[in-house]
């Protein structure tokens, strides 16, 4: 049998206490709602929250190593460009020294044209630098340069890759001479006696500045290879943090109107237990 009682109303603590869950889970899916997010700190979630921390950090590292990559492909490009310039001042020193052969050939002439090009190779291994690296004018051949291509995760931190790569000086620095396959190119007196078998050291120097293009273009190739893996590794990264975190905002925002409607319901039920105080003083009133 209920008793009626004006110290205990257990009807309105049963109400109020229905009533505070339905809030504090409604508090829970408007932050779920406002932040998109369904464990936004450790007290949400402490396993999730930890391993999506741990995951965007080790993305953030991948961006960065991808970032270095663009520099150093840069570094590369930069090598490249110098070597295209290269090889078609080669090609003029090439077809002068053709025309040297000639009977007849204006020898000054050839020379003067020849020694100028000579100028513009040095002036192409020189300006060869991005970001103060240069690999054509020998300041980096002491060591292979590590270029960092990628970062392996583990649990106590992790580990980098990296993509050797020996340099190879186009030119002498103390001649101030190119000397690729053995051949003074900046520095070739002509003659129409020897112009034949300058001719053909100039191939020669054509053949290793070439080679070492190719080494060059190989190892920009695993670059990008590998910046293609980074980009894809930060995407599952992004996704299984996006897995373990992010609120199904429509699924939420449903939630969030069921629980709206049961807070409106819990007020009406807690009022309609606090009236019946106010039945039993009725009792009382003649």
């Amino acid at each position: 049998m209920n008793t009626a009682s004006i110290l205990t109303n257990a009807s309105a603590l049963t109400a109020l206490q229905s009533l505070n869950q339905t809030e504090q889970a409604l508090s829970q899916t408007q932050n779920e709602v406002s932040t998109g997010l369904k464990v936004s700190s450790a007290a949400d979630n402490a396993a999730y929250w930890s391993i999506a921390t741990q995951l965007t950090s080790d993305g953030g590292v991948v961006n960065a190593v991808n970032d270095a990559l663009s520099e150093s492909t840069q570094v590369l490009s930069t090598a490249t460009s110098a070597i295209q310039s290269i090889i078609t001042t080669i090609g003029s020193i090439e077809t002068a020294l053709t025309q040297a052969s000639n009977p007849g050939a204006d020898i000054t002439a050839i020379q003067t044209t020849v020694l100028a090009l000579g100028k513009q190779l040095l002036d192409a291994v020189s300006g060869a630098s991005f970001n103060g690296v240069n690999l054509l004018d020998g300041s980096q051949d002491a060591a292979p340069l590590q270029f960092v291509s990628g970062f392996n995760a583990t649990s106590t931190g992790g580990t980098f890759n990296t993509i050797s790569f020996q340099s190879s000086a186009l030119y002498n620095g103390g001649a101030g001479a190119l000397v690729q396959g053995g051949t003074d190119l900046t520095n070739i007196t002509v003659t129409s006696a020897t112009a034949a078998s300058q001719l053909q050291n100039v191939q020669a120097a054509l053949s290793a500045v070439t080679a070492y293009s190719a080494t060059i273009g190989s190892t920009q190739d695993r670059m990008n290879a590998a910046s293609n893996f980074n980009a894809s590794l930060s995407t599952d990264y992004t996704n299984g943090v996006s897995g373990l975190v992010d609120a199904d905002m429509n699924e939420a925002s449903t939630r969030l109107q069921a629980l709206q409607t049961q807070q409106q319901l819990g007020i009406q039920s807690l009022s309609i237990a606090n009236q019946n105080s106010q039945l039993i003083l009725k009792l009382f009133q003649g």
